[in-house]
């Protein structure tokens, strides 16, 4: 695939991406864009790599081929080195030759936040703590500072800041309650408030639905859009709730054995045939 234009409303862009683990090529060359306040989703059939080419944004994997832009700036990139020379089996060998691979901390202060597939909050923690908690990789306070308390005007400011995300979620008032005694639902508005306490530009959200009923999906639905423009994020979203993506959606990603298939509007990527038969499924009655 060819490697997409640059786009000066570009937040995030995938040049070939290829993530392999020894011989298995969970992602395969995976080129995609996501522009300023978009909600775009990633969407395909448990293991084709959605959650992969997530870690690779984040920091947690290098990938072994490949780039990662941020608001124009390249932050990522890899190719394939050491053993992986014999063993690569992806594509575009040969093209990138550089190394960049920044931590996940790193990338959160570049302003990309996430949330997980299984929940991963602080569970020995307060709400209020746990948001808290992720204040600390804005601030500009040192050994010194904390130390004397001239860190003072700005502890206080954080934690007016968590106060104020604690009402725009509804969780104020269980703000001292342990976070593992929350609801499940509560506990997913928590995370994703947490993400947000990063002041990030992008959110990623891995399947923010799952385990919700109905009714709460439908909520989520409109959380999400909500937060999109109270908070003017771009939002890039892993999700299986067809409906949920469908609804909320500019445009849509479809991976099968970490290859891209399809792309583009819901309703375009709804009616492609290749997308009915690798994930949505086929009618073999029509």
């Amino acid at each position: 695939m060819s490697e997409l234009s640059s786009n000066a409303t570009n937040v995030l862009r995938l040049s070939d991406i290829t993530m392999q683990f020894g011989g298995v090529v969970a992602v395969n060359s995976l080129s995609l864009e996501i522009n300023k306040n978009e909600i775009v989703s990633l969407i395909g059939p448990n293991g084709a790599g959605k959650t992969t080419a997530f870690n690779v944004v984040t920091g947690v994997y290098a990938p072994t081929n490949g780039a990662v832009y941020f608001n124009g700036e390249e932050i990522v990139e890899n190719y394939p080195r050491g053993k992986m020379k014999k063993l690569y089996a992806g594509t575009e060998r040969g093209k990138y030759s550089k190394v960049i691979e920044p931590t996940p901390d790193k990338i959160t202060k570049l302003g990309i936040a996430r949330t997980f597939q299984n929940i991963r909050l602080w569970k020995s923690q307060s709400v209020f703590d746990n948001i808290l908690i992720a204040k600390h990789c804005r601030r500009t306070s040192n050994f010194l500072t904390a130390t004397f308390r001239l860190n003072r005007a700005e502890e206080r400011r954080q934690r007016e800041e968590v106060s104020e995300l604690l009402n725009i979620f509804g969780l104020y008032d269980v703000r001292n309650e342990l976070c593992a005694s929350l609801p499940y639902g509560q506990q997913r508005r928590l995370e994703i408030a947490r993400a947000l306490a990063t002041k990030p530009q992008l959110l990623l959200l891995d399947e923010p639905a799952a385990g919700m009923n109905p009714q709460e999906t439908l909520e989520l639905t409109d959380f999400i859009q909500q937060i999109r423009d109270d908070f003017r994020l771009t939002v890039f979203m892993i999700e299986h709730h067809m409906d949920l993506v469908m609804n909320i959606s500019d445009r849509i990603y479809v991976l099968n054995f970490g290859a891209l298939i399809s792309k583009g509007t819901p309703a375009q990527v709804q009616n492609d045939p290749v997308v009915i038969s690798a994930y949505l499924g086929e009618d073999k009655n029509a």
